[in-house]
């Protein structure tokens, strides 16, 4: 059995990769085709989560083992084979690239193709310049100018805020969420 997954991201419009990867491959395997497919170096912290309709985080594999206590199950990448876990097309995910910031890739099981094999994980589509792998604090602090900002500044001044008591929920029409895999 084949899985294709669809990863996309919130911080990039029109990065898409799209990897197959055999069923029976480690969370590891997938780890890896992710980073080569991103051109990401293998030196980072990552981890998985299973996640359910709304994008919340129901399951977490890590890396490298992690004390949790005896209550909760671990789930570690390399000994855990993705149909151990995946068995629906349409399972989403969070590969989180830097935990730190909670950076991630979002998934989708977009496809179980059976009776076929595949015996290394491969980037069949590859669109779009991927974000970078880390973010440089430094170019963070210097665009929000907070070298700039002394002690005795107010920076709390509640004049340059809105008021949203102002508003009611009528104002902000009708927000929709949209599933950015819808077509795909």
């Amino acid at each position: 059995m084949v899985y294709r997954f669809i990863i996309l991201s919130d911080e990039i419009g029109g990065f898409r990769r799209d990897i197959l990867i055999d069923a029976d491959a480690t969370f590891y395997d997938l780890h890896d085709a992710i980073l080569d497919a991103a051109g990401y170096t293998k030196d980072q912290m990552t981890s998985f989560f299973i996640c359910g309709e709304d994008w919340t985080k129901e399951k977490e594999i890590t890396l490298i083992e992690m004390d949790t206590s005896s209550e909760e199950d671990s789930y570690v990448m390399g000994a855990v084979r993705l149909s151990d876990l995946l068995d629906e097309e349409c399972q989403k995910l969070l590969y989180v690239f830097e935990p730190l910031t909670e950076r991630a890739f979002f998934m989708e099981l977009k496809e179980i193709i059976t009776g076929k094999s595949q015996p290394k994980a491969q980037c069949v589509k590859s669109d779009g310049t991927p974000p970078a792998q880390t973010t440089n604090f430094e170019e963070v602090e210097s665009k929000l100018q907070l070298s700039s900002i002394r002690p005795d500044d107010d920076i709390n001044n509640d004049d340059d805020m809105p008021n949203f008591n102002e508003y009611d929920a009528d104002d902000f029409g009708n927000l929709v969420e949209e599933n950015p895999f819808e077509g795909l």
